[in-house]
């Protein structure tokens, strides 16, 4: 069987065009170019300038998709399971308690093995009202089945919700994707971003194709059956192997990307490492805390002090061997969550909890600290990293923790 040989970028027609974007709009971009069947929409902050930006190009011709605004987010979630049911591409989103009004079509969409594209705009949970970033939200639905994916720049938001539709559509996986976003950091802050053709993208992400699982007329099959007791065990081993699978087509999707596009880091898809080379510490975290982040690494790397930064992408599935066998190397990681998992062990966060678990297997393992910051918004200042590391780094000289988490830049 002959090689395929992937075109790049240079060879698929004319060039990509650098535009000043926000992530929501990098986002938008990402459904026309994908050319997505079905988006529907509800309002609420700071999801709701994706719904904004779709409107506009479907307003001017740019994108051809049934654009449904529903009653709640609930209906806008149950409209495109059954849109994807039938063979569409779909799009939705939403954020904070508006994504938790939408639970019950959420949990459906991940058993059904429905290849839905989601876009969280992080936001704190009410009550108090909050409009500032928290990663709770998208979080809840770590154990019901969907893959789950954090992004960093408006650039990384675009192509991720390519690749996205690429790895949820593979007949091997079949499963829904939540993309987090970071509110006002990432969702209405604006980058320069290279827009990729639509040749290349076509290239990249075949059209939706069901199959026989294609629910259609002339082929009578049964979605979302009553089981009761019966099957609902091997129903869920079916989704457990698929999220297996998942590790690997991600990693494929990767390679395919950067062949393409020409961007991308297909040796480590699940986690970006910064200045970790010669580290002796890490701080681990999600998100658009990557930039204070590396500016305090930076300034900490002129004092001599050797800390490096590994942000993670992919938290379903969670990348636990590879993850093993990049924080092994360090003497102490710091994870930084911007969540907190109430009555938890040890009372840490969410991402603190799934390292630390992934970790205990090995012989030499690191100390782990978890650190609760930036919740609600409030910004990781370069202060706070420095803190953080400073209490990582004395874990690492000592041999001991002290305590397993810390609340960092709390008031009083």
């Amino acid at each position: 069987m002959a090689e395929t040989v992937v075109p790049r970028a240079e060879t698929l027609g004319r060039e990509e065009q650098e535009a000043l974007l926000s992530g929501c709009e990098a986002i938008a971009q990402a459904c026309r170019l994908a050319d997505v069947d079905v988006i529907t929409a509800y309002p609420i902050r700071p999801y709701d300038t994706v719904m904004q930006a779709v409107s506009k190009l479907i307003a001017n011709g740019e994108l051809d998709a049934e654009y449904i605004v529903a009653e709640s987010e609930h209906s806008q979630f149950e409209i495109v399971k059954h849109a994807s049911a039938v063979g569409a591409r779909v799009f939705v989103g939403s954020s904070g308690v508006g994504w938790f009004y939408a639970f019950e079509a959420i949990t459906v969409t991940a058993g059904l093995r429905l290849p839905v594209v989601a876009m969280v705009g992080n936001r704190a949970l009410d009550d108090p009202g909050a409009f500032g970033v928290g990663h709770s939200d998208a979080l809840a639905v770590r154990d019901l089945g969907w893959m789950l994916v954090w992004v960093d720049t408006a650039q990384e938001a675009m192509d991720t919700a390519l690749i996205a539709w690429r790895v949820s559509e593979d007949p091997r996986v079949l499963l829904p994707c939540a993309l987090g976003a970071d509110g006002a950091f990432l969702t209405h802050s604006q980058h320069l971003v290279k827009v990729p053709t639509e040749e290349q993208v076509k290239q990249f992400l075949p059209p939706y194709n069901r199959g026989d699982k294609t629910l259609h007329p002339d082929n009578p099959i049964t979605i979302a059956p009553q089981v009761n007791e019966d099957w609902l065990m091997e129903i869920r081993k079916h989704n457990d192997e698929a999220m297996k699978r998942a590790k690997g087509v991600i990693k494929e999707v990767y390679k395919e990307f950067k062949e393409i596009f020409g961007r991308g880091d297909p040796e480590s898809p699940f986690f970006e490492e910064y200045m970790t080379e010669d580290a002796e510490i890490v701080l681990v975290g999600m998100g658009t805390l990557a930039m204070p982040v590396k500016v305090a690494i930076r300034k900490l790397r002129e004092q001599g002090k050797k800390v490096g930064f590994v942000r993670l992408r992919w938290f379903r599935p969670f990348p636990t061997e590879e993850l093993q066998a990049c924080l092994s190397r360090f003497k102490a990681v710091g994870v930084i969550d911007r969540d907190y998992s109430f009555g938890s062990p040890s009372w840490g966060g969410v991402v603190f909890n799934e390292l630390r678990a992934a970790l205990y297997p090995l012989q030499q393992r690191p100390h782990v600290i978890g650190f609760i910051c930036g919740l609600g918004g409030r910004e990781v200042t370069i202060e706070n990293v420095i803190e953080m590391a400073g209490i990582t780094q004395k874990a690492a000289e000592t041999g001991r923790v002290e305590q397993d988490n810390y609340w960092i830049g709390l008031r009083g």
